[in-house]
């Protein structure tokens, strides 16, 4: 999963760069164009275009990462959802399901506390390490960790014989 999470970041850094020099060539050629584009209208649209644009890349990154986990936080909540949440979004080395809720677990969270606690965390060091790896390689790096954590968790349970439920990275 490691390898394959890396090396489908080396290719989105590739093309988003590629992207990025096509999109700054284009919009040279296009600069006369904006001052015929009609303005966007709405003061909430401005306001949280205004507070997007505000975000460094590494908040930008964070932020799909935190909607992910407050999305996965609500399903928690809703009744008819908690044995698929229970299947699929906890990690337990005896379930049938071994793989995807490696990964899944680690956007599962069931205590407000405890997502609050780890979204702030993530928030705070997001800038200084996406500046350092990219965006695409900080997500390669958040989304091996969570797998390679519940890996361990796996082994823990074995050695110990503990077979519980856990959620998390």
């Amino acid at each position: 999963f490691t390898g394959s999470a890396f090396g489908s970041a080396a290719i989105w850094q590739y093309e988003s760069l590629k992207s990025r020099v096509q999109t700054y060539f284009e919009e040279a050629r296009a600069d006369w164009m904006d001052k015929m584009r009609p303005q966007k209208r709405g003061d909430f649209r401005k306001q949280v275009n205004s507070w997007w644009n505000n975000l460094t890349e590494g908040q930008r990154t964070v932020t799909g990462i935190i909607a992910a986990n407050v999305f996965v936080f609500c399903l928690w909540r809703l009744p008819g959802m908690r044995r698929i949440m229970f299947t699929y979004f906890t990690s337990n080395p005896s379930s049938r399901a071994l793989c995807s809720p490696m990964l899944l677990s680690t956007f599962s969270h069931f205590s407000l506390f405890h997502m609050a606690a780890n979204m702030y965390v993530l928030w705070s060091f997001s800038s200084s390490i996406v500046s350092l790896l990219g965006c695409e390689q900080f997500i390669a790096v958040y989304l091996s960790a969570g797998v390679i954590s519940t890996f361990v968790s796996y082994v823990a349970k074995m050695a110990t014989g503990r077979f519980e439920p856990s959620l998390g990275a």
